[in-house]
């Protein structure tokens, strides 16, 4: 059997409106307790302030990350800094050896309004639909 390991990457940003914002999303990944696995936000991805004076943080992988995670800190910050409107990102699938299963990946939209997930969709399950006859409208 061949044996690989996998990866999920993303790079996304997520403007939450104002400095102090910045400042309070900040103190959330970093104190937030671990989830029902065991995993915290920075187990599952980076998020960097923007390098000015800006609001926009960036959120990306480091060789790995949690889609979970990411949403879940999103609707977080959605929940605490009262922040509306969609917003959403695309991640990536990879595997360390050439596998038929070995990459894909997908995109998330949530309803920061609602701190609720509006839609999502993965490119192996599209591929699989289109195949089957399906017209790849999602």
């Amino acid at each position: 059997a061949i044996v690989a390991d996998y990866y999920t990457h993303c790079s996304c940003t997520l403007d939450v409106g104002n400095r102090a914002n910045v400042e309070q999303a900040l103190a959330l990944y970093a104190d937030t307790l671990p989830n029902e696995d065991g995993l915290t936000f920075p187990d599952g991805f980076r998020l960097e302030p923007p390098a000015d004076e800006g609001t926009e943080l960036w959120i990306h992988d480091d060789g790995g990350g949690d889609v979970e995670l990411v949403i879940s800190f999103v609707l977080l910050c959605a929940e605490r800094l009262f922040l509306e409107g969609r917003w959403g990102f695309e991640y990536g699938l990879t595997a360390s050896r050439p596998l038929l299963d070995g990459f894909g990946g997908g995109a998330h939209v949530v309803d920061l309004s609602d701190r609720s997930s509006l839609s999502w969709t993965s490119t192996s399950e599209w591929l699989a639909g289109v195949l089957a006859g399906g017209d790849g409208n999602a």
